[in-house]
């Protein structure tokens, strides 16, 4: 009797859970594994899972090291649910032909929109202030009440302009503020004249903004990035927000600064151990904090998906996908 070859279904493994049908409309295509059940240990459950996977769609806290691709002997794609891939070994990847895609430029005004959030809120002392009226503490106008800083004409710092970055800046001239800018590459001087920025050195736009907004992406290279030196450069009225990586910034270096006063303060989204948080940073009141949710707008989360989705079935099906990492 001649023997009848069965298929073998693709298998994805998703680590969580994906907004806009997402998980429904891969299950259309491939055979879905995932997410794993609240409460489970997610290293262990993903390492099991992906024994037999062909491909992995996973969260930005997800480790798809060695370790996890060695446990994958059939894994031919990962698809992140984030524009960063430093939870990835990419080296690794490129290894074993394993192709990695992101999900850039759809979470982009969203992003700029929280940075904005952070600035004004620390500036004008939002959260303080919102504090003191639940606590049962606003008893009636004063002149002296929670005093903030001016936003509208003031110097923005932009220290990192990819595509977040120059959304930052074109908020600004909403706020007929004076922007300028540190980037690692050269802009095209044409675009700094649309954008209304210029080019400064980093000392220089530490030193002299009033607004310092962090958009790098995490590398070797950029870890505490904004450490205690350039900490020290900042002027005593300056605000930091942060809304790239958590490690760019050196976490204890900033509690130190903010304790002696200078900067002024700081609103931050993401944090170096997350999601653990520096624990001065949680008692200081002129610090904002928001838990990673600089993407979170149902739109802007639908649209990751969507993108990670496509990503992850192009490359399986042998296509190019929308948004590989080179």
């Amino acid at each position: 009797m001649q023997e009848v070859a069965v298929a073998v279904a693709t298998r994805v493994v998703v680590t969580g859970f994906l907004p806009g049908g997402g998980t429904e409309r891969l299950a259309r295509e491939v055979e879905v594994l995932g997410p794993p059940a609240e409460g489970v240990d997610r290293r262990v459950w993903l390492l099991e899972a992906v024994r037999e996977a062909d491909g992995l769609l996973c969260l930005l806290v997800d480790r798809v090291d060695r370790e996890l691709l060695d446990a994958a002997p059939r894994l031919r794609a990962v698809s992140t649910l984030s524009t960063g891939v430093d939870h990835i070994d990419l080296a690794a990847c490129r290894e074993r032909g394993i192709v990695v895609t992101h999900s850039p430029d759809v979470l982009t005004e969203a992003t700029a929109d929280l940075a904005w959030a952070l600035m004004l809120a620390a500036a004008r002392r939002v959260v303080e202030g919102d504090r003191l009226v639940r606590a049962g503490g606003f008893h009636g106008w004063r002149p002296d009440l929670l005093l903030g800083a001016e936003v509208y004409g003031r110097t923005l710092g932009i220290v990192g302009l990819g595509r977040i970055g120059k959304a930052v800046a074109k908020r600004a001239s909403g706020f007929d503020m004076n922007v300028i800018y540190w980037n690692r590459t050269e802009i095209n001087p044409m675009e700094d004249e649309w954008l209304g920025v210029s080019r400064v050195e980093l000392d220089e736009l530490l030193a002299k903004a009033d607004f310092v907004s962090v958009h790098l992406a995490y590398t070797a290279e950029t870890h505490h990035f904004i450490g205690r030196r350039e900490l020290a450069l900042m002027g005593a009225h300056a605000v930091l927000v942060n809304t790239s990586r958590g490690a760019v910034v050196d976490e204890a270096a900033l509690a130190d600064a903010l304790e002696a006063g200078r900067p002024a303060a700081a609103g931050l989204d993401v944090f170096e151990r997350e999601p653990a948080v520096e624990p001065r940073l949680l008692r200081l009141p002129q610090v904002v904090l928001t838990p990673h949710i600089g993407s979170a707008t149902r739109q802007t989360r639908e649209a990751m998906a969507r993108l990670a989705v496509d990503n992850l079935l192009a490359a399986l099906q042998g296509r190019r996908p929308p948004a590989a990492v080179e």
